[in-house]
């Protein structure tokens, strides 16, 4: 039975409102299930499972699944269609909101490696990643279908017209790497975007730490992309201008650049000065 039947059969519809397009492509959800359990074991948080498109392959491979899902209209199909693995204690459904949860607590107790992996709702994306760079020296590996758009940012690279705050600070989390793109065909109902699957593998050490003064170098950065760094940290932590043209030839940074241009390293040497 298709998504668009089993939801017909319950008498519900896709929630706009949860962001809810239904992944449909049964090989994408092979190879995202593959990325996020490579060697196979170990445990996976996934985020928002739907219907179990994507929770049956990670129960294929892994030793415990935690699958989150916020819709209580879903969560009844998913106890009822999963039972075995439920009973078997190798799957733990929960209802809640993923944002909430303490992903390193759920994974906690069960065998490693720990990888987060899921279809990420648009208006969660950015909130849901950030939570990501918070956990990532507690887990292994994060698998995520965003929009395409939100991938070419994650991936880009210093001077590319898609680096920006968001790829400065998963970058310095995570080594991050495109797996695969999925039309909208690949989704029930079709969203209006292409998505594509990232792999987000934690950095040990991290490239940078995501302290308030690094938060603060980079999101004035690239408060307003066309201003040089002159310009865009002219208020920088309180700095004079004076202050600010010493600490960033300290940093080995020109001021006549602008943020787009500084690698992750660059923004994390100007914040170490904070408080020199």
């Amino acid at each position: 039975m298709s998504i668009a039947e089993l939801l017909r059969t319950r008498g519900l519809s896709p929630k706009k409102g949860f962001g809810q397009n239904f992944l449909v492509d049964v090989e994408a959800a092979r190879r995202i299930a593959e990325a996020a359990t490579t060697p196979p074991g170990g445990a996976v948080l996934e985020i928002g499972a739907g219907l179990g498109a994507l929770t049956r392959p990670l129960l294929a491979r892994a030793a415990h699944v935690v699958a989150i899902e916020r819709d209580r209209d879903l969560v009844p199909i998913l106890r009822e269609q999963l039972a075995d693995p439920i009973e078997g204690g190798r799957l733990t459904l929960l209802e809640a909101d993923a944002a909430q949860v303490d992903w390193v607590a759920s994974l906690s107790g069960h065998p490693r490696p720990h990888a987060v992996a899921g279809n990420l709702p648009y208006q969660l994306t950015g909130r849901l990643l950030e939570q990501a760079t918070i956990v990532a020296d507690q887990i292994d590996r994060a698998v995520f279908m965003v929009q395409l758009e939100v991938a070419e940012r994650l991936i880009a690279a210093p001077g590319s017209g898609d680096y920006g705050a968001l790829s400065v600070f998963a970058q310095a989390a995570f080594d991050v790497r495109r797996l695969l793109i999925a039309r909208a065909g690949a989704f029930y109902p079709r969203p209006e975007v292409n998505s594509a699957v990232v792999v987000l593998t934690p950095r040990r050490p991290r490239r940078a730490e995501e302290t308030d003064a690094f938060r603060a170098a980079v999101r004035a950065a690239f408060s307003a992309r066309r201003k040089t760094l002159r310009n865009a940290w002219k208020n920088l932590y309180g700095w004079s201008s004076q202050e600010l043209e010493r600490h960033a030839k300290d940093a080995g940074i020109s001021l006549d650049a602008r943020g787009e241009t500084l690698s992750v390293e660059a923004f994390a040497r100007i914040a170490a000065l904070r408080d020199r």
